[in-house]
């Protein structure tokens, strides 16, 4: 979905994970605008899951959650500081704390909560198994020992920032991070969006550059 936001079809689930599809960061900072316009589509999706990493503009945005946050029940799973922000929003949802060490299951998926480095001190990463297969969401992070000790999956897929700013890994550190988790494929996020970044700066054996509201079949 662009810089971070991901969007999971699978096991009767459509999950969601920090959408940024609205203008609100330019409205903060200038300096912030999107170099790519939202693909229309996207808001026909009725996503049953939507993950908060963290308290973040650009990715707990409440432009873009109010447009999912309606009238059909969502499953919105927060960490922290994103949680004490979006359950403001009320309606017939429920709205759950999803901090460091924490499981919750819907449908036969079960999420976990895994500790993020980030300038947010309630961040998380997401790690979930579904179709024989373990996906790893870090969220923004830095390269940290902690985080690696958070993980107890063997990991297929990774999702992982490389821009380098932000209390974010960069390109070298993420592909440093994906070898050590031995990730057998890698999908760097968080480039593009606010910067002229295009992936190549991301070198991984087995990688899957993104491309913005286009399906990735891994």
């Amino acid at each position: 979905l662009g810089q971070a936001g991901l969007l999971f079809e699978t096991e009767g689930l459509t999950v969601m994970i920090d959408p940024c599809l609205s203008d609100s960061c330019h409205k903060v900072n200038p300096k912030s605008f999107r170099r790519y316009p939202v693909d229309a589509r996207v808001f026909e999706q009725a996503p049953n899951v939507i993950i908060l990493t963290h308290n973040h503009l650009d990715h707990t945005d409440p432009e873009s959650l109010e447009h999912y946050l309606k009238d059909s029940p969502v499953t919105v799973l927060a960490s922290g500081n994103a949680w004490s922000n979006v359950r403001q929003m009320g309606g017939p949802h429920n709205y759950v704390l999803f901090n460091c060490g924490t499981k919750f299951t819907v449908g036969n998926i079960t999420f976990k909560a895994v500790y993020a480095a980030h300038s947010d001190d309630l961040a998380i990463g997401v790690v979930f198994t579904v179709e024989g297969k373990t996906y790893y969401i870090t969220g923004d992070t830095l390269y940290s020992q902690r985080v690696l000790e958070s993980l107890s999956d063997k990991i297929d897929v990774v999702f992982l920032p490389i821009n380098g700013k932000g209390n974010n890994m960069n390109a070298i550190d993420a592909a440093r991070f994906a070898v050590h988790i031995g990730a057998k494929t890698a999908v760097p996020l968080h480039f593009g969006f606010f910067d002229e970044m295009n992936g190549s700066e991301f070198e991984y054996e087995n990688k899957r550059i993104p491309k913005p509201f286009e399906e990735i079949k891994i």
